[in-house]
């Protein structure tokens, strides 16, 4: 019982898709009365009884309800009933409109239309009730097809498409506000993390040669004991200073951690372009270790060359952080300063020796400096080496290539993920309806002179002239009349059957449109030939 219980929910789902609120009702239920009422109109008027046009109003209400779930079945349904009951028309159009709105494959929509001119067309040719010509009743449903198949299912097509087109244009307008939002937002963490870096690289220098400066000057003999003191309060502020520098450097990196993971590349490039200096402002660098009583030596070598700027201010702040450490770990220790201008890149070095003396105070260190120059270094292609020496010194090398300054490598694994592409932005759809429902027209042009051309022709076989009527005789073969006769229409000359003189028994008669008389009053006129035993027994001319 449960699983019958859930076979029947999933198809009551599946014929009657949802949701279904208040609105969905009214407006269903609504539409569904109004195709009910004009398919029992028009079969009331086809003729038929009370009872079989109410059966089939219902009926096609019921084929609309199931029209959204089922739009194939629906469709096939109609089609089938339309061959035998007129009324079918409305919920024709209905179910043509739902299955071109819902089904997406144009091979499918295209077999579904093809198949319904197929089984409305040899329905009635099987119960033709009207005696209609099969010429005329093809062409009839040929039109009924153009009008009440193919144009629906073509607007219903182009409304789906529309509506397909709008769905896909606002999600590419959401997506793109999306990106916009997210590239302000790394603009703005880049812009931090260039004003960490400066505060780092610059500051954190300045403060450490204030630091070696004070340190010095707190260990000179000439100083009194409160000179002493207030040297040492000097030092001590500006190693308080240091650590609060750190901890905001530290912070500012911490907070751009998720939103730059691949960002510094303008930080290290665009951003620093215009920044403190570059290869021709290091000897300041070292022109102020040298005041701060720093033995520190410069050497160049190579073919001088001009540098991009994010080459240069690499240099400059390998060589700055470079200085700083030393002055922090070993001060007082000799210095040594190469430049390198190797054939393919600029080979930055500096190497400090091993000092007797100790730091006069607790060394303060983020562990953010060498972080950042390897970042640079890598951003530019480059790389950065740091490591002890044998003699107990340490040194600091960085290799920054010539070309590709400010081009981060393909390959570079903390680049932020490209943004999915957005989703194809599918053509409108006008033209090729508009083509669609212009040749619809034409074929409709096309098939209304097809059917005036087999109207005229059906008019001529169902009239018959006066001077033959008046040249056959009563007695007559049969063959010799019939070959003297047009070959009819029942479908033109059905009403004459109810008017007019009784048949004669065991006669098989014809019906004609019978050319009107000069002296007899104006109305239609019937000529009916009758045949009994091979021979024409009869001849009558009578006002229909």
């Amino acid at each position: 019982m449960a699983k019958t219980a859930e076979l029947w929910t999933a198809a009551r789902k599946r014929a009657l898709p949802g949701p279904w609120g208040r609105r969905e009702y009214l407006r269903e239920g609504t539409a569904a009365l109004l195709v009910a009422v004009l398919s029992g109109i028009i079969s009331l008027a086809d003729p038929m009884n009370p009872l079989g046009a109410i059966a089939v109003g219902l009926a096609a209400a019921a084929l609309y309800l199931l029209r959204r779930g089922l739009p194939l079945t629906v469709l096939l349904l109609t089609a089938v009933g339309l061959g035998a009951f007129g009324g079918c028309i409305p919920i024709l159009a209905a179910a043509s409109w739902s299955a071109g709105y819902r089904m997406a494959r144009a091979w499918a929509l295209t077999a579904a239309c093809a198949s319904v001119l197929v089984l409305s067309t040899a329905v009635s040719l099987r119960y033709n009730l009207d005696g209609i010509p099969p010429r005329g009743l093809i062409g009839i449903n040929l039109a009924v097809f153009l009008l009440f198949v193919v144009l629906p299912a073509v607007f219903g097509r182009y409304r789906a498409q529309r509506r397909t087109l709008l769905s896909t244009l606002q999600e590419r307008n959401d997506q793109l506000l999306r990106e916009r939002a997210m590239i302000a937002h790394q603009a703005r963490l880049r812009e931090r993390q260039r004003i960490a870096q400066d505060m780092h690289d610059s500051l954190g220098h300045q403060l450490a040669l204030i630091s070696v400066h004070t340190g010095a000057l707190e260990v000179d003999r000439g100083l009194t004991d409160r000179q002493r003191e207030a040297v040492a309060v000097l030092r001590q502020a500006a190693v308080t200073a240091m650590r609060e520098l750190r901890e905001t450097v530290g912070l500012l990196r911490d907070e751009n951690t998720v939103g730059l993971a691949g960002s510094r590349g303008a930080a290290g490039t665009a951003g620093d372009t215009g920044a403190a200096g570059g290869v021709e402002t290091i000897e300041r660098l070292t022109d102020a270790s040298r005041a701060a009583g720093t033995a520190v030596r410069v050497t160049r070598s190579g073919e001088i060359r001009p540098l991009a700027a994010a080459t240069g201010h690499a240099a400059y702040r390998i060589v700055q952080e470079a200085l700083t450490n030393a002055h922090k770990h070993a001060p007082s220790a000799p210095i040594e300063v190469a430049l390198r201008y190797e054939p393919d890149a600029l080979l930055v070095e500096v190497v400090n020796g091993a000092s007797a003396a100790t730091a006069p105070g607790p060394v303060v260190s983020g562990g953010q400096g060498l972080t950042g120059l390897r970042e640079r270094a890598r951003l530019l292609g480059g790389m950065v080496h740091s490591g002890p020496t044998p003699e107990g010194g340490f040194r600091l090398a960085g290799v920054l290539p010539y070309e590709g300054a400010g081009r981060p490598p393909a390959d570079d694994p903390d680049l932020p993920e490209a943004p999915p592409p957005a989703p194809p932005v599918r053509r409108s759809p006008a033209l090729g309806c508009a083509v669609v429902v212009g040749l619809a027209c034409l074929a409709f042009l096309g098939l209304l002179g097809f059917g005036g051309y087999v109207l005229v022709e059906e008019t001529d076989n169902a009239t018959l002239d006066r001077d033959v009527y008046d040249a056959v005789q009563v007695g007559q073969p049969e063959s010799a009349v019939k070959d003297k006769l047009p070959s009819g229409s029942d479908f033109l000359t059905s009403g004459y059957r109810q008017k007019g003189p009784d048949v004669p028994a065991g006669a098989s008669c014809l019906w004609f449109s019978a050319e009107q008389r000069s002296d007899e009053p104006a109305g239609d006129y019937a000529s009916r030939l009758c045949f009994r035993d091979g021979v024409l027994i009869e001849k009558v001319h009578y006002r229909a």
